[in-house]
């Protein structure tokens, strides 16, 4: 039996099907994201969702779905599905659902009377290209596949609507159409791999309707425009072939080409494969520069999300090639910072204090997977670079006092990976001493004096640092409960129990002993842990808000006051691994274990941005999330090195 199968069951029923949503990427930013049953909830689904660089820097759903009919005898059975007012579903194509499989790629079984269609969707790797193919199973008379595209020609965070203005103009091309409906967007080419005839019958469907979007408190009804539709007969064991992309391409090569596709995906067919799947979705490859995604749908590359994720994403799973490009990339952005230059790469919120000390961290893990020696024959100049641009105060907004402790200054914009704002303002304005910045930084330059110790000034002058930071950190942090404070400003502290102490238990270098460690630890443990990761505050303390519902404003406020965020807890398992040892090994495992059934729910075979509080903990935010995937095969990589031992 199939990992990822969905049966009739499930699938016909709505309430569950339409929770449960598909991507599926090109590796360069294009993607196809929806419902298992392919009707779309929310603004950002489509089935061609591709940049537009030419117009800004968003995605733009092209073709929003491609609605198939079959015709047996004059008889027309709709497999297609949307939601429109009141409730109302149509056409009703999920009744005909039988069975629905995402182990190799996405897999739809329909049975209407004694036809059988199998439908089957893969992402061109590094090409704006969707590909279906629809093979007749089963016929017992002649039959026709009628298909009818959506378009939207919309930006992700906007709606299209019945206008004047929409081109309705076509071209013909080998075995399809050539349209576009906006001046600025790139023509919609949609062929099939065998001769089909278009009726061109020009339309909106209006109405439409996307319930999360209606539940995030946003507009959710659009129309969309249907230029007419596809008409071909297929016979009993046939495969046809359909690409939608913003190119041509040989009709006669379709079928070899969603053959070979369909042969480079990893196949989905146990929990650690699902992630490794997921993980490479992230990579973003514009011409020669590689990022990672933050997230899906609506992330772009960020600077901190890239550096934690990095190392899970990529070493974790042997691609240390795959780092080394990313990171040749990143490199490029880090100095572009440090020396105050114009840059057009795609990297964003580089400027927030922690990302050069995240930077570092990243490094680190690459010295652990290859080598030291490695690590400073690629990366060494870097780390004394950033070191001495960090040392020599030139960071706008992390300076380092005489008590070896780092600044930041959070009261007017958040700065840290706490970073929801309302009305222009931080929810949690986090300022001052920060308890993570100041864990980073002490692991910084330990780690770059260990590194760099032939350069026997450079690694002196850090070494005078840090002496001084680790009295320091302990005395201004650890409170006579024994956890440590959220962050220090003059005489406001925060003594709110938050997760960010963690990273002081976890990281290589640490200024406490292991009592203290433990000490955090276990508050960590009692208070914090969850099935799905790491409260982001703890219900004993002020503000606790744990469930990320409603509109924007709810959300903001909730976002970081007690939702659970698996990728911290990466780093809680790996504080738990120090202190406990062998000993710990199961207790990561069982939580580990607690995360495989979200590959059979919200977006399958990946991990959602985060979870609420409280039971049942349910997944909230953007359907894929970077961090979270990343830390998760990075725990499971720490198990397998603990069990080998």
């Amino acid at each position: 039996m199939s990992y990822l199968r969905f049966d009739k069951t499930l699938m016909t029923n709505l309430e569950e099907s339409l929770t449960r949503e598909i991507l599926r990427t090109n590796r360069s930013g294009a993607y196809h994201c929806s419902t298992i049953v392919d009707c779309n909830t929310r603004k950002y689904h489509g089935l061609l969702v591709i940049p537009v660089p030419e117009l800004d820097d968003e995605n733009h759903v092209l073709l929003s779905s491609l609605d198939e009919t079959v015709i047996q005898h004059g008889a027309e059975f709709n497999l297609g599905i949307h939601k429109y007012g009141g409730g109302t579903f149509s056409p009703r194509g999920h009744k005909y659902i039988r069975e629905f499989d995402c182990e190799k790629v996405p897999t739809t079984i329909y049975r209407v009377g004694g036809v059988v269609l199998k439908k089957e969707k893969v992402f061109v790797h590094h090409e704006n290209r969707i590909l279906i193919r629809y093979t007749l199973v089963d016929a017992h008379s002649d039959t026709i596949l009628r298909l009818r595209p959506y378009l939207a020609f919309r930006s992700v965070r906007q709606y299209t609507h019945e206008n004047s203005q929409a081109n309705r103009h076509y071209d013909e091309v080998d075995n399809g159409i050539k349209t576009c409906m906006y001046p600025g967007y790139p023509e919609l080419y949609m062929q099939f791999s065998k001769n089909v005839t278009f009726h061109f019958e020009p339309d909106w469907y209006r109405g439409i309707e996307y319930p999360k979007e209606q539940e995030r408190g946003y507009d959710f009804n659009e129309d969309l425009y249907v230029p007419g539709y596809f008409e071909m007969s297929i016979k009993k064991g046939e495969c046809i072939t359909f690409s939608g992309g913003i190119s041509s391409i040989d009709t006669e090569s379709l079928n070899e080409l969603f053959a070979k596709e369909a042969e480079r995906r990893t196949p989905r067919d146990n929990f650690k494969n699902c992630l490794i799947n997921s993980a490479h979705q992230f990579l973003n490859k514009q011409g020669e520069e590689s990022y990672l995604l933050a997230g899906y749908p609506w992330f772009k590359c960020r600077a901190r999300d890239e550096f934690v994720s990095l190392p899970g994403l990529t070493l974790s799973i042997g691609e240390v090639e795959k780092f080394e490009k990313i990171m040749d990339t990143a490199v490029k952005c880090v100095y572009a910072f440090i020396n105050g230059e114009d840059s057009a790469l795609k990297m964003t919120e580089i400027e927030h204090p922690d990302v050069l000390l995240w930077m570092m961290w990243t490094v680190q893990q690459y010295a652990k997977f290859t080598s030291k020696e490695a690590a400073k024959n690629k990366y060494g100049q870097l780390i004394k670079d950033v070191m001495n641009y960090l040392v020599s105060g030139k960071h706008p907004n992390l300076e380092v006092h005489a008590n070896g402790l780092v600044y930041s200054n959070g009261r007017e914009k958040a700065i840290t990976w706490m970073n929801s704002t309302a009305n222009g303002r931080p929810v949690v304005p986090r300022t001052g001493y920060i308890v993570e910045f100041n864990s980073l930084w002490y692991n910084a330059l330990r780690f770059a004096a260990d590194l760099l110790a032939d350069d026997q000034d450079f690694a002196a002058g850090l070494q005078g640092i840090y002496e001084k930071t680790a009295p320091s950190f302990v005395e201004t942090f650890l409170n006579e409960y024994g956890y440590l404070l959220d962050y220090v400003d003059g005489n406001m502290m925060d003594w709110s129990v938050r997760p960010n102490m963690i990273f002081a238990a976890a990281l290589d270098y640490s200024p406490l002993d292991a009592k203290q460690k433990k000490g955090i630890v276990d508050i960590v443990t009692k208070e914090l842990l969850t099935p799905k990761g790491i409260r982001s505050l703890s219900p004993k303390s002020g503000g606790y808000n744990p469930n990320y519902v409603g509109p924007q404003i709810q959300r903001d406020y909730a976002y970081h006051q007690g939702t659970a965020w698996p990728w911290l807890e990466g780093f809680y398992l790996e504080a738990y691994l120090r202190i406990y040892k062998r000993s710990a090994v199961s207790f990561v495992e069982r939580q580990m274990i607690s995360y495989e059934d979200q590959m059979t729910c919200h977006c399958i075979s990946s991990i959602p941005e985060l979870f609420d509080g409280n039971p049942p903990f349910q997944g909230r935010g953007a359907v894929s999330f970077a961090m979270n995937v990343a830390e998760i095969l990075r725990t499971l990589n720490l198990l397998d090195r603990y069990n080998n031992q």
